[in-house]
């Protein structure tokens, strides 16, 4: 049987306001997958969605630069250990030396990016702040017309390409993107095997019993479609004007959307977290 801790069950509580014994007994089953265990609540609960995973290892900020005929741009992350240091004019100036050779040199690939001066540049700065610093991803993004917006907080970005239009729609578009994190640009962008997986759900959820098999399929059919919507760019109502979807609002300036790219600080990077109690408890019993 998989060991199963209390920090899992607890995390999985919060993703999907269910019983303690309840997602223990699924964290069991699923053999301490989380992710498997929230897909099987969801077929035996009729659970819609649960929420996104909120452990992060890491802060720091996420940097765009856009050129100046709005024709590529580059969008950072840089990760230190706590929000003091992510704040320090030491850090965000290292940031901004990495964001700007990245720019000029059109460069993702960190290990070549970070050769030579900008490696002992962070080495440096390690050594007099105290922290891990790292330089943990950057994407290009180029088109006829691209654009980014950066959230206040320096902590999500989200940069945008268009066929056509202008800055300000592709600026927009980027923060609609920020604010509802779309998975695609347009339903038929969803991977096939997340369609898959979706369906799997639907169909075993409790309203699907006893059903003829023709009827389920309408069913799951309808909900397929609405999840697309959801999740797809061009559908969504846009956050400005909700009278309108995103595909219209960029269609009306002649325009398309090609692709998108949206960074948070420390997504998908783990890390074990546990209460001071728990942990001198854990020590006093060894």
């Amino acid at each position: 049987m998989a060991n199963i801790s209390a920090g899992l069950v607890k995390e999985l509580r919060e993703r999907t306001g269910l019983g303690m014994m309840e997602c223990k007994k699924a964290l069991v089953e699923a053999e301490g997958d989380i992710e498997r265990a929230i897909d099987d609540l969801r077929k035996s609960s009729g659970m819609k969605a649960a929420k996104k995973a909120g452990r992060t290892a890491a802060d720091g900020v996420v940097a765009v630069k856009v050129a100046d005929d709005n024709s590529y741009a580059v969008v950072l992350e840089v990760n230190s250990e706590t929000d003091f240091v992510a704040r320090d004019d030491n850090f965000l100036g290292f940031v901004e030396s990495v964001l700007a050779k990245a720019f000029a040199d059109k460069q993702t690939d960190i290990e070549a990016l970070m050769a030579g001066d900008l490696e002992s540049a962070r080495e440096a700065l390690v050594q007099k702040i105290g922290e891990n610093i790292s330089v943990r991803r950057a994407f290009l993004v180029e088109g006829a017309v691209v654009d980014a917006y950066v959230h206040s907080n320096n902590r999500l970005a989200t940069v945008v390409s268009l066929t056509a239009g202008d800055a300000e729609i592709a600026r927009d578009v980027a923060m609609h993107v920020t604010a509802v994190n779309p998975r695609v640009v347009r339903p038929e962008d969803m991977p096939q095997e997340e369609l898959d997986r979706e369906k799997d759900i639907i169909m075993a959820q409790p309203d699907m019993e006893g059903k003829p098999q023709e009827i389920k399929e309408k069913m799951a059919v309808g909900r397929i479609k609405k999840y697309l919507a959801e999740n797809s760019l061009v559908e969504q109502a846009f956050v400005k004007n909700p009278e309108q979807t995103v595909g219209q609002l960029v269609k009306a300036a002649g325009a398309d959307v090609v692709a998108f790219v949206r960074i948070g600080v420390g997504e998908g990077i783990e890390v074990e977290k546990k209460d001071f109690a728990a942990e001198v408890a854990e020590q006093l019993k060894g």
